[in-house]
């Protein structure tokens, strides 16, 4: 499925062989370039002029220079195309999968030969066999599995963890026994869920002080208990 193929609610007037001239416009609106655009860019003959960027979905204008009537589409679209990303799997496990159409995160698998046992708050770092390269702007976050969680009190001791667009190593899973049993990691079990997220880095403005507002420094429990 083609970027503009994907498109809802879109109106266009130009022909076919025009439409395919645009697929570099698409690959601009899918990318995280599009996110950081203020109002508007030119490529080549066309303009893109932003109106709105929510997640996957994201309004804009497209109208061609010398012809601003021949193309000129609203649209309020959903891009449907997953992204990619570079994975090395060094472990005897599958590669990570979305479960269902509508899972948010991935499970990781432990890559060891032997069971590990783990005491009662104790802690060890279990290995995947996975190394990834994600794209500039998006991260991975490592989560604990709600079965495991509630099953055998089995979570992460930093939640979530996070794996940035520049790490090449191996992806670990610090785990930590919260029951008041010892608890078994079997070879190949699901441990964890990975979700891949944007970011965004932020510039840092030091001033003075800082705009008023009704609830000023309140926190910790300043709002109520209901």
């Amino acid at each position: 499925m083609q970027p503009h193929e994907a498109l809802l609610n879109i109106e266009y007037r130009p022909r076919n062989k025009e439409c395919r001239s645009l697929s570099k416009i698409f690959e601009f609106l899918e990318s995280p370039l599009f996110d950081k655009l203020q109002h508007s860019l030119f490529l080549g003959r066309y303009s893109i002029f932003k109106r709105a960027s929510c997640g996957c979905i994201k309004a804009f204008v497209i109208r061609q220079a010398k012809r601003p009537s021949s193309v000129f589409f609203l649209s309020l679209g959903k891009f449907f195309k997953n992204m990619k990303v570079k994975i090395i799997n060094r472990s005897v496990n599958d590669l990570p999968k979305y479960e269902t159409k509508g899972s948010a995160g991935m499970d990781l698998r432990a890559n060891i030969e032997s069971p590990i046992q783990l005491g009662s708050l104790e802690r060890t770092i279990v290995p995947t066999g996975l190394y990834i390269e994600l794209p500039v702007g998006y991260e991975a976050q490592i989560r604990p599995r709600s079965g495991l969680s509630i099953k055998k009190g089995l979570s992460l001791v930093n939640s979530p963890g996070t794996v940035d667009s520049d790490y090449r190593g191996e992806i670990g899973v610090i785990m930590i026994n919260l029951s008041k049993e010892t608890q078994t990691i079997e070879p190949s079990e699901r441990i964890a869920q990975m979700v891949i997220a944007k970011y965004e880095q932020a510039e840092f403005e030091e001033v003075i002080e800082l705009s008023e507002t009704e609830r000023g420094a309140g926190g910790f429990g300043s709002t109520g208990k209901k």
